[in-house]
């Protein structure tokens, strides 16, 4: 066990100096111990004191038996001697560069972009082997037509920040087809106190196409995380870490989209950074009825000439 800790304490210490998925609500210190739950998600980050790359996103999500009957599902790969809840969630996410408030295209830093998805998924827990396997489909759009600046204009008109004048230069409409799956084994648990998991991500599609690996572990007064939904405590208090290693393939958000290649301003393929690292951290409360979490983010920079940014976020839920 001292070496499993061990391993995590120096994965963070590596990962944080140089400090992707932004909106992850499969991964298991997530989980609500369910048959049916609603959650909300938002992110921002205002919670970092900070207006620049992942700017914003949001996520509505619901799991319930009705989704099993979801044709989508015959795409997921579902392995032996395993509890399965089917889910559906809408996804919105926007990035802006440094200097948003400024007309012109910012060459150097990121181009404003906005994606909203319809995202169908499947959650999958081996008690015995206290593994966690994962499978998600996307299908949406990335450009003008995800109103990412009607949003963010709203948003800085009623708080009384600076109006976001360079939506004009965002990447343009193209379609998104994301499939992506996921793992996580647990490699050490003791009592309902302490739990650590390995995990591996992989994504491909018109929007992401990436590879990540990393560890995750919580502490606290925890749900054991690879435990049934029927075994749910009453009261759970826990924080958690996560770092994380990411491949990049392809970005749309920074290169623009696949099929249409109009956009004003993207990233050339060359200024891509092809390894990054982020770290996530919180704190979780649930009961058996209502869930909330607290979240904090830090993501080395995307592009050659870009920087690490930062956000944060809330997430609320219950059960059904």
């Amino acid at each position: 066990m001292r070496n499993a800790i061990a391993i995590c304490v120096l994965s963070v210490v590596l990962l944080q100096p140089t400090l992707a998925q932004k909106i992850d609500n499969l991964v298991s210190f997530r989980d609500i111990k369910s048959t049916s739950y609603f959650r909300f998600n938002y992110d921002n980050d205002f919670f970092a004191s900070s207006d620049k790359n992942y700017t914003q996103g949001y996520s509505i999500e619901l799991v319930t038996p009705f989704f099993e009957k979801n044709p989508v599902n015959h795409l997921f790969l579902k392995p032996q001697d395993v509890e399965v809840r089917y889910g559906f969630a809408v996804e919105h996410i926007g990035f802006t560069p440094s200097r948003y408030e400024l007309p012109e295209i910012q060459f150097g830093d990121r181009p404003f972009a906005a994606a909203i998805m319809l995202k169908s998924f499947m959650l999958s827990t081996n008690q015995a082997n206290k593994t966690r396997f994962t499978s998600s489909f996307n299908l949406g759009i990335i450009g003008p037509g995800a109103f990412g600046k009607e949003m963010q204009v709203g948003i800085h008109r009623a708080t009384g920040n600076k109006i976001p004048l360079g939506w004009r230069n965002q990447i343009k409409n193209d379609l998104v087809l994301n499939y992506e799956i996921g793992y996580e084994k647990q490699l050490v648990g003791y009592l309902d106190l302490f739990s650590l998991q390995a995990n591996v991500n992989a994504k491909l599609g018109t929007l992401f196409t990436s590879g990540s690996v990393g560890v995750n572990t919580t502490f606290g007064i925890i749900d054991a995380p690879f435990s049934s939904v029927q075994e749910s405590k009453g009261f759970v208090l826990y924080a958690y870490a996560q770092p994380i290693l990411n491949v990049i393939g392809y970005d749309a958000t920074l290169q623009g989209g696949v099929f249409n290649r109009e956009s004003p301003y993207t990233i050339p393929s060359t200024d891509v950074e092809r390894i990054t690292g982020q770290f996530n951290y919180g704190i979780v409360l649930k009961t058996k009825t209502l869930y909330f979490e607290y979240s904090r983010s830090a993501n080395t920079k995307e592009i050659e000439t870009g920087e690490s940014y930062r956000w944060g976020g809330i997430k609320i839920g219950f059960t059904m």
